[in-house]
């Protein structure tokens, strides 16, 4: 039987728990979720990668607490886990800054990090159960920060009912579950999908976003017919009408659109998700800034997945074929996986960007928001294969 808590990670709200060692943030996770999630000891620095739980909040619903490393932490391992924690800030939806005392410069510091993402915080004064004078540690914080900080046992489990009500209240509207079809589709309307099962899909299951869209299909109760690329002609022909949408995989766009019936919409998993989770006007920019390549350009290939490459991978070999088809086979490119993204983009002359399901929102717009900072084009799988097609003016990309 499934439940909320089989969520995909992607998908959940991002509490990120901010503060230096030993300031009880793993206690306090543990108090959050009821559940002995992560290592509580008195030795600082216990937590070295960042930990990742997902849980199911009354009122708040699908979400994941991550449990940072101090970012006081020293010598050559703490450098490298506070470079853990500052991705951590990429992925966070909320903070919890959390401190034992009004010794908060760092904290601050910290918390500028996350105001320059528009990243909600929520100031935390932990271990209260120990605390001499709460109420002016409480004071002195509040004028240097201008919130009240919530006053906190994670030891003794006392004021966590407050933090469960403050992310409530502090929950970003962008990360309100929308919709990946918006306002594509009505109730009634019959939905084609054309999913080939290459080598890249797993054995026996269909992937994320393929199962994401047939089940808010289905809940928006369209009619929903799927086949593979080489059933298309004979499933358009088992209907009585045309179906008003039909849903690719990107990398059967041209077939696809060949076949299709002048009155049926066409779109593909990966532009849905592009807007879905990305900004699908930059990537269509992007993707216009292609015939402006040359031999000697440089592009990016970011995917989330950290699969071993695979023949015919999408990413690593059809896109850059197709690429070098059309710019010429000098095109310099590059290729980085999962959380491999780098800070620097100034070499490149393009950004191409997988789906991302395996991302929340934020994080993709984090990226996003680093390309238009540094003035590099940016744009995605199907959007780039739909430009390179020579249909990415014909097929529906807004409602």
């Amino acid at each position: 039987m499934s439940s909320l808590q089989d969520t995909p990670r992607a998908e959940r709200l991002h509490i990120g728990l901010f503060g230096k060692r030993n300031s009880g943030k793993s206690a306090l996770l543990n108090a959050l979720t009821n559940q002995e999630v992560a290592v509580v000891s008195s030795v600082a620095g216990t937590t070295t990668d960042p930990v990742y739980k997902s849980m199911e909040l009354h009122g708040i619903g699908p979400c994941v607490f991550i449990d940072t490393a101090g970012f006081d932490d020293e010598g050559k391992l703490g450098n490298l886990r506070i470079e853990q924690t500052l991705r951590a800030v990429e992925r966070t939806d909320i903070a919890l800054m959390i401190c034992t005392d009004s010794n908060i410069e760092q904290e601050i510091q910290w918390s500028n990090r996350l105001k320059d993402k528009k990243i909600p915080i929520i100031w935390i004064l932990n271990k209260s159960d120990i605390l001499e004078n709460a109420e002016a540690e409480m004071i002195a914080i509040e004028q240097k920060t201008g919130q009240v900080p919530l006053l906190v046992s994670g030891r003794l489990k006392q004021g966590i009912e407050s933090i469960r009500r403050n992310i409530q209240d502090k929950m970003p509207d962008e990360n309100q579950q929308t919709s990946i079809l918006g306002k594509l589709v009505k109730s009634g309307d019959v939905v084609m999908l054309v999913m080939p099962q290459d080598i890249q899909a797993p054995k026996g299951r269909l992937i994320l976003p393929q199962v994401q869209t047939i089940r808010e299909l289905l809940d928006r109760k369209c009619i929903v017919m799927s086949c593979t690329t080489d059933k298309l002609t004979e499933t358009l022909q088992a209907l009585a009408n045309p179906p008003q949408l039909i849903i690719t995989d990107s990398q059967v766009f041209k077939t696809v659109y060949e076949k299709k019936p002048e009155a049926t919409k066409l779109t593909s998993f990966s532009v849905l998700f592009a807007r879905y989770k990305g900004d699908i006007d930059y990537f269509i920019q992007g993707a216009n800034t292609i015939e402006q390549l040359t031999e000697s350009s440089k592009v990016l290939i970011a995917e989330a997945c950290t699969h071993a490459p695979l023949k015919e991978d999408i990413g690593r070999v059809k896109i850059p074929r197709l690429l070098r088809t059309r710019i010429g086979s000098g095109l310099q490119i590059d290729i980085v996986s999962g959380t491999d993204f780098p800070q620097d983009l100034s070499g490149y002359d393009l950004i191409i960007h997988c789906g991302a399901c395996m991302f929340n929102r934020k994080y993709v717009l984090n990226r996003v928001n680093s390309a238009k900072e540094q003035h590099i084009p940016m744009t995605n799988y199907g959007v780039t294969i739909a430009y390179l097609a020579g249909i990415l003016d014909k097929i529906t990309i807004y409602e």
